[in-house]
């Protein structure tokens, strides 16, 4: 903690804060905010002085930490130590993903009075709909986002891990741009498209000569990551033949190529990605211990879709942005609500899969649940959107079914269609028992 004066303190704090292009403020351990700078008036509002940072911020009306968010002055009033979270801000053109650091001072007496709060929008992600880039809002989401913001400035290897569809390329790319490093190469591999041969010879390049149809020098993927990024996906289906040669590139820092003698030296950043459990594969044998413990010295975890599903109306804004330019397509509430329901054991892909698929199926600038659930596209019955549960007393059997039928006609949301393949029935036998509820309702 820095030595101030109470008096003197805030205006030498506000006069120096005043200097800077990045957004800061200083606000009491009240939560009140008695400066900010021209860059935070400019993105956050001009009336920010006099008000609470956590009213400016959200609009919320009471402390972050009560809304259910992480509150960086709680967390330094606790700890005595800057604190650092990730919030999402209201600025002038919506809200956005914003790196919060607050940082205490002290008066000669060592109380904590004063605390200068930084504010750095994340070009990582959006928490808005965009076609270009991550979007999510959800708290999971965001403690991704915040680790990946905090690896992106260094070198260490990142060792992202997730299932299959849950964008962990797109990660290492807003990684590798976010870093300082947006002009310079990203370099991706598969890992696990590549034979244990073919593998060798692309990422080391090979000397003319060194094999039949060698007929000149090739270039390495490893060669061409100089002094970027190099994206190994996939890094546990590496043979563990590979494994060796690979551990020994980032021991060494240096490299062969096929049929060479001579050690070229290699300069990028490394970030694997797998869907595997690497741990696991250590203690089978199947994955070398010493290579793990290289990748994964700041490993970061992608949620699934499933664990995020208050992200999914923003992540299908997005993709209908993404897979049917200039069209505005936005999905019915009953198609959106069938949405929120599915499984998506694909994640982001099976969702961008199917919003395209809908797309394609749809002449105007509306996605039924139709569109989403056409036969011809599903072998499988599409799961019906939550609703309240069917209750009912002991009834005999040919009643219970006539009061189930009913029931799921007004509040599943599905067509006459869709709810006889729900409920492995031909659409005419649906008809015909309807009908024929129907006709034995007594007259009112």
């Amino acid at each position: 903690m820095s030595p101030l004066s109470n008096e003197a303190s805030l205006d030498t704090i506000s006069r120096m804060l005043d200097e800077l292009s990045e957004p800061r403020i200083v606000i009491t351990e009240h939560f009140e905010i008695l400066h900010a700078n021209q860059a935070y008036r400019a993105a956050y509002g001009a009336e920010a002085p006099g008000r609470h940072c956590y009213e400016v911020s959200h609009g919320y009306q009471r402390p972050c930490d009560e809304e259910g968010e992480s509150c960086p002055l709680r967390m330094t009033l606790a700890s005595g130590q800057p604190e650092r979270v990730l919030h999402i801000h209201r600025t002038a053109h919506g809200d956005e993903h914003v790196d919060v650091e607050l940082m205490p001072l002290a008066d000669i007496s060592g109380h904590r009075h004063l605390f200068i709060e930084k504010m750095k929008p994340l070009q990582l992600a959006s928490s808005q709909a965009a076609a270009d880039k991550m979007v999510g809002r959800s708290a999971v989401f965001r403690r991704m986002l915040l680790l990946a913001q905090r690896a992106a400035p260094s070198s260490a290897a990142v060792l992202l891990i997730g299932e299959s569809g849950t964008g962990k390329e797109g990660l290492a790319r807003a990684i590798h741009d976010s870093g300082g490093a947006a002009q310079r190469p990203f370099i991706a591999v598969d890992c696990a498209s590549l034979s244990e041969t073919l593998l060798e010879s692309e990422l080391f390049g090979y000397e003319k000569g060194a094999f039949t149809g060698a007929n000149q020098r090739k270039q390495g993927l490893v060669e061409a990551a100089h002094g970027g990024t190099l994206f190994l996906d996939e890094i546990g289906d590496l043979p563990l033949s590979q494994q060796v040669k690979l551990l020994r590139l980032l021991e060494s820092g240096s490299f062969r190529r096929v049929g060479g003698i001579n050690s070229i030296p290699a300069s990028f950043r490394l970030i694997a990605a797998t869907h595997r459990n690497l741990a696991a594969m250590v203690e089978s044998g199947s994955f070398r211990a010493d290579l793990y413990y290289r990748l994964a010295v700041f490993p970061i975890r992608l949620p699934p879709l499933r664990e995020r599903r208050e992200d999914i109306p923003l992540l299908a804004a997005s993709l209908l942005e993404r897979v049917a330019p200039g069209r505005r397509l936005q999905l019915e509430p009953a198609a959106l609500q069938w949405l929120l329901q599915q499984p998506f054991n694909g994640n982001i892909r099976e969702l961008r899969n199917l919003l395209e698929r809908a797309s394609l199926l749809s002449d105007g600038d509306v996605i039924t649940l139709e569109n989403l659930c056409a036969d011809e596209w599903n072998s499988t019955p599409p799961a019906t959107p939550a609703m309240q549960d069917f209750h009912c007393g002991l009834l005999p059997l040919e009643q219970l079914e006539s009061q189930y039928l009913q029931w799921a006609v007004e509040h599943s949301g599905l067509s006459r269609q869709q709810l006889a393949s729900a409920l492995q029935l031909t659409e005419r036998t649906l008809y015909r028992r309807l009908a024929g509820r129907q006709k034995k309702a007594p007259a009112s």
